[in-house]
Parts: C-alpha cells; sequence; structure tokens
C-alpha cells in the first residue's frame, strides 16, 4: 500500500513492512522490531503506530496519538505560512508637474513599504503634451534612485512603456 499524501503518514496496519526501527513517545529509541510487534506494543498504550520517515531503511515510526501528531502538523505548517513573507510590489503612480508636497507624501509611503520589506515602483504617468517632456519624468525617478539609494536596491534601469516610466525598488536587507 502506497502512502497517499492527502490522508497524512501511514499508521497502523497500513505500515507494510517486515522491519522498523521504533521510537517510544518519550522519544527514547527502541531500536529496529518486527512491524508487528511494534504495533503490538503501541496498542498495549492504546496509541498508534505511525511512519515518520518512510524513505529510511528500515522506516522510523514513532509511538503516538495520530491525531495530535496531525494537529501538530498543520500547527506547524500554519506558522509557517504565516511567517512566511511574499514581498508585496506596491506601485506609486505620479506625474511629472507633481506639486513637491505630494511627492513627499508619496516618498513617505514608499518608505513604510520599504521597511515592511514590500517592492516599490514608481511610475511616473504621462498625458497629453506632458509626453513631449520625458525628460522630467527620468529626472524625477534619477531624483527618487538616488534618494533611496541607502535603504533599497533599484532592479534594472528605469523602464519606458508608451505613456508611463518607472523603476521598481527592492528593500536592502
Amino acid at each position: 500500500m502506497q502512502r497517499d499524501n492527502r490522508n497524512g503518514p501511514r499508521k497502523n496496519h497500513q505500515i507494510n513492512v517486515s522491519f522498523v526501527r521504533l521510537i517510544d513517545t518519550d522519544g527514547t529509541m527502541l531500536g529496529v522490531k518486527p512491524a508487528q510487534e511494534a504495533l503490538g506494543m503501541a496498542r498495549q498504550k492504546n496509541l498508534d503506530l505511525v511512519e515518520i520517515a518512510p524513505q529510511a531503511k528500515p522506516p522510523v515510526c514513532k509511538i503516538l496519538d495520530y491525531s495530535k501528531y496531525l494537529y501538530e502538523i498543520e500547527k506547524k505548517s500554519r506558522e509557517a505560512r504565516k511567517k512566511q513573507k511574499s514581498g508585496m510590489l506596491k506601485e506609486i503612480q505620479v506625474r511629472p508637474r507633481i506639486a513637491s508636497h505630494d511627492l513627499e507624501t508619496k516618498v513617505r509611503h514608499a518608505e513604510e513599504f520599504l521597511q515592511k520589506h514590500d517592492n516599490v515602483r514608481f511610475i511616473v504617468v504621462f498625458h497629453g503634451r506632458e509626453n513631449q517632456h520625458k525628460d522630467l519624468g527620468r529626472q524625477m525617478l534619477t531624483t527618487l534612485q538616488e534618494r533611496f539609494a541607502s535603504v533599497a536596491n533599484v532592479e534594472g534601469n528605469i523602464q519606458t512603456a508608451g505613456n508611463r516610466m518607472s523603476i521598481t525598488l527592492t528593500p536592502k536587507h
């Protein structure tokens, strides 16, 4: 019988090998035992025989409460997911003729995002006649790049696509 990942590790009669390396409930190694003897020891304690390392030779089994074991595994995976941080990409759009105070506000937001280990993309959007002054947008992005040099790295160069110009900042760790 193969191990079915959807149902968790094999237990009790699902373990179909002749010998297992047995670990007791308190973590002491009991050595290599016949699988039937190990199952009998687990039954005496009203617990389950659970295969915790099926790839080992012989497989490692432990005497424990199966439902409690599944709960602990789920709890560990929840904690791992909670601590996992996939750096979100935050986009901040500005116009080339933005007021200095408005730009300062957007820069403060970007600093907060970078402190939270998020990536930040500044996008300069050009409308109408502003398209003739792409140099203003390039100058603004270069200034931002220099301003964030101490706390962030720049991914690539300034990118231009249609009426947009952008840079992406990644936080320094």
